[in-house]
């Protein structure tokens, strides 16, 4: 089965971008091999917000999803919009394929995290203390064990940490949420959509 895991830079005092989604304090280290982190995917998974901050295009080598409630698919053909990112990514872990990249932001995690639906965290702890923007989790359901499985310390400051996630047994919850919400799929693939 496919996992979601949440890859992000997060400020030391747990911002993942400042009050009005700036990111210019991320330091790019060449340590990092970015190439191979992205080899481990084939879908980017992110909300609304991070979406039109990141820009409206689409990577050939990925399938981008948009989570949304406010996008209409017809303003954007080549990508994935779904209003219901807890039906579509439980769908899209059940699929063969690469591991899903579950980009961003806070509250996009915080749904999924809410859903059991994110097996793996992994931050890159930034140098820098923002004092206020977008926190990595708003409050929410969950609070679920985290077991560290790597950790690395880079040369510029930035210390690397990733997690699975342990969540407790409430299953029989989750399934009854779930069995609460209409059945939805994602739309057919057609040659201009990007999944």
């Amino acid at each position: 089965m496919r996992k979601v895991i949440y890859s992000v830079a997060m400020s030391l005092d747990g911002y993942l971008a400042g009050p009005n989604g700036e990111a210019d304090w991320i330091i790019m280290d060449p340590e990092i091999d970015f190439t191979g982190m992205m080899a481990r995917f084939d879908t980017i998974l992110m909300g609304r917000r991070t979406f039109e901050i990141a820009g409206s295009g689409s990577s050939p080598e990925m399938c981008t999803i948009i989570c949304s409630r406010t996008l209409r698919p017809s303003d954007h053909p080549k990508l994935t919009i779904t209003a219901d990112a807890a039906v579509t990514v439980s769908g899209l872990k059940a699929t063969a394929g690469k591991d899903i990249w579950l980009f961003g932001g806070g509250a996009l995690f915080r749904s999924l995290l809410d859903a059991q639906l994110v097996d793996r965290i992994e931050v890159g702890v930034m140098p820098v203390a923002l004092g206020q923007g977008i926190p990595l989790l708003p409050a929410g359901e969950q609070s679920p064990r985290l077991h560290l499985v790597e950790h690395k310390v880079f040369g510029s400051g930035i210390v690397g940490l990733s997690y699975e996630i342990q969540y407790r047994d409430s299953s029989t919850k989750l399934k009854k949420k779930m069995k609460r919400r209409p059945k939805k799929s994602l739309p057919p693939p057609t040659d201009d959509h990007a999944c």
